[in-house]
């Protein structure tokens, strides 16, 4: 079965559309044929299935419909406060009907003692209920009235308002699609797999999306697309990663080599957690397979990802093979150089820092170094991705901090060796589940879900300016017990300026507050170059100076066991991740520490959930769940990943049970047939290679 070929049409030629309305929706929904208006689906369905008696209207009743006799109709107040109001009246009850600025024919048809059917939004004044403008018509036969069934709301501009392009018109238009005599849509899903599910039929479902006769055909019929349009995501990824295990050979290390056993047996610091080591099992397994490596590594910030990494390097060191660790700041890249530099003392590997800041003598000597192989490890920043940076052999490329890079800066490493590198990339920011398999769908993933033994909580609380000597107060008394504090404060892009100021007024006030040469601040932003942020990070580092003031420069990368508080500024302006981000750069020495979330008293609800949500829990992925909710997909990824994803129906956040179905029936599929070759998965293949061609994904599936 194929779609008719009616359906290609311009929507100009339905009745009431015409050529500028259908250049206009063409515009601003991209929508051109009549194909394309069947899957411009309902944002909303108002119910009007059943008349409520007056007396069962609860609060939470968000629109009712409701019949009852008109009485005590009248106008009331002058000019601009003239309104019409009257009382709804029947068996069980009363309540309000107004209209403001009321339109006369309203002032001329409407009667007291006539019987009305009215629909419309519920509000509550006091003890009464009351409908500000509501849809109202005459009942001829008041007794054998029925509801008016479930009602689709599309969306809409100004623009098509201004037009003419009225919701009745939109209903009607395809209307006349699905109730024409060859209609029908072509199915994309296979018989077994709709039977399994117990899916409607595609034609069955488009008619039920805008036509249904109660709330439960909405539901199975959205369902069905929403999985469809999920189970075509997680395909296509499932896919790729198919192919890409056939065709992508990696460099085989068939041996975890002298050096890493040399460190893992004498040299490692402290004893790996279980999480840890079931981690570094599965790298193991991958750099042994000798199909090239993409994996993605979750773990909270401080639950040793860094030592995980230096553990992969050295089995692809010592199986004569360079490792590269990219970070997306300098600051970050200078920590882990510093770190790694520190626990390799002992063993013989040759490691080198690259960054922007690197001198031009040292990057000369860098370059021959990785050139002639004698360079075993480098760290960096996106200076490593660079065409004049070449490898003598790259067998292993760490990424930190994932959702810095785009999947651009991960290809390009591709291109340092003849044999792909195996590539690890890492982040602290715990994605929710829903997320990891649908923007990193073609990694497999690795959790370190367990926090090193001795990391004691970070006590949080939420603080308003009102409480802000207190909190001043509080910052001393940990001062005076040798420790040292982060004040940050957030800067966002768009109002870059205003957040300088924001950050310069409060250090101006700290310094009042915390005056020398008593007490010694650092001040650290992403207006000063590198070396000046290096400079001040390093007198913190060594406690020349108590107090760090900063905007979130500091997120990542900044690593003082001594710091035993944060204090976060202006805290109802950053996203959760962030929040928890920069609490984890306390708590990392033996004593007890304080993360102090300050905002002003009036916040949104939002904000209050996020703050509220730091106080009670610290668990990294409860937090990237919560995030999800609030943010949605596309602002919690950022714009670098979320171009990959351009869900129409389905809601990550929302309808995580369905993703997960949708992607088991992939796997059962490709299972099953992973060349996508029996005559029953035709329509998948089609849609398939639609996909794998674009970027986009809706418009390639339907």
């Amino acid at each position: 079965m194929s779609d008719h070929p009616s359906l290609k049409n311009s929507v100009a030629l339905l009745s009431g559309f015409g050529k500028h309305r259908a250049e206009l929706l063409s515009k601003e929904f991209g929508i051109e044929s009549l194909y394309d208006l069947l899957f411009h689906f309902p944002i909303r369905y108002v119910d009007k299935s059943r008349f409520y008696s007056i007396s069962e209207i609860q609060s939470d009743h968000s629109y009712v419909l409701v019949k009852g006799v008109m009485f005590d109709l009248r106008t009331v107040g002058e000019g601009r406060t003239k309104r019409l109001v009257g009382e709804l009246k029947d068996a069980t009850g009363s309540l309000e009907l107004v209209w403001f600025k009321p339109p006369q024919f309203l002032l001329k048809t409407l009667q007291n003692g006539q019987v009305y059917q009215v629909f419309g939004k519920i509000t509550r004044f006091n003890n009464s209920f009351s409908i500000a403008h509501p849809e109202i018509s005459k009942l001829a036969n008041p007794i054998d009235v029925k509801g008016l069934g479930i009602e689709p709301i599309y969306s809409s501009t100004d623009k098509l308002q201004k037009a003419g392009l009225s919701q009745r018109i939109v209903k009607e238009g395809i209307r006349k699609i699905v109730t024409s005599i060859d209609f029908s849509l072509a199915e994309n899903l296979p018989k077994s797999l709709i039977e399994k599910l117990q899916l409607p039929q595609k034609t069955e479902a488009i008619k039920n999306v805008h036509f249904p006769q109660n709330l439960k055909q909405v539901d199975l019929a959205l369902n069905r697309f929403k999985f469809e349009e999920l189970f075509f995501l997680q395909l296509r990824l499932l896919y790729k990663n198919l192919v890409g295990q056939k065709k992508i050979k990696g460099r085989l290390f068939d041996h975890v080599g002298d050096l890493f056993l040399e460190f893992y047996e004498h040299h490692l610091p402290f004893n790996l957690t279980n999480a840890q080591k079931r981690v570094i099992k599965e790298i193991r397994k991958d750099l042994g397979s000798g199909i090239q490596m993409n994996r993605l590594l979750q773990g909270d910030v401080g639950s040793g990802k860094t030592m995980v990494a230096l553990l992969s390097s050295l089995i692809a060191i010592g199986n004569q093979s360079q490792a590269a660790i990219i970070a997306p700041t300098e600051i970050l890249a200078q920590q882990h150089y510093n770190d790694l530099t520190s626990l390799l003392g002992p063993i013989s590997v040759n490691a080198a820092l690259l960054t922007g800041s690197t001198p031009k003598k040292d990057r000369k000597v860098i370059f021959d170094e990785l050139l002639s192989g004698n360079l075993h490890l480098i760290i960096g920043t996106h200076a490593l991705l660079e065409d004049t940076v070449v490898f003598n052999d790259l067998g292993i490329a760490i990424i930190d901090e994932q959702h810095r890079f785009g999947v651009a800066q991960r290809s390009k490493l591709w291109k340092k060796a003849d044999v792909p590198p195996h590539i690890l990339v890492m982040t602290a920011t715990p994605i929710p589940r829903t997320l990891a398999m649908s923007h990193y769908g073609d990694l497999d993933v690795s959790v370190i879900d367990e926090l090193p033994p001795g990391r004691k909580p970070i006590l949080t609380q939420h603080r308003t300016d009102s409480a802000r000597l207190k909190v001043f107060q509080f910052m001393k008394s940990e001062i005076v017990k040798g420790r040292q504090v982060y004040v940050v404060y957030p800067l966002i892009q768009e109002s870059e300026k205003l957040d300088y100021k924001d950050l310069m007024d409060g250090y101006e006030s700290i310094q009042r507050e915390f005056p020398p040469p008593h007490y010694q601040i650092s001040i650290v932003h992403g207006g000063m170059n590198a070396e000046a942020k290096a400079f001040e990070m390093a007198r913190f580092e060594k406690g020349e100076t108590q107090i760090m003031v900063a905007t979130t420069v500091i997120e990542v990368g900044v690593n003082v066991p001594n710091a035993s508080v944060m204090v976060i500024e202006s805290a109802e302006r950053f996203g959760l991740s962030q929040l928890h981000q920069l609490r984890g750069r306390v708590g990392r020495g033996a004593e007890k520490s304080y993360c102090i979330l300050m905002s002003g008293s009036k916040i949104s609800n939002d904000a209050r959930t996020r703050l509220e949500s730091m106080v009670r829990t610290q668990n990294g992925f409860e937090l990237s769940e919560i995030d999800l909710q609030l943010r949605g997909p596309g602002d919690l990824m950022g714009t670098q990943q979320s171009g990959t994803l351009q869900l129409k129906v389905s809601d990550l956040a929302k309808d995580a049970d369905i993703l997960y179905r949708a992607r088991e029936a992939a796997e059962w599929i490709l299972r099953q047939d992973p060349e996508l070759a029996l005559n029953e998965h035709k329509g998948i293949r089609a849609t398939l290679n639609r996909l794998l061609r674009g970027n986009l994904l809706w418009s390639y599936i339907s």
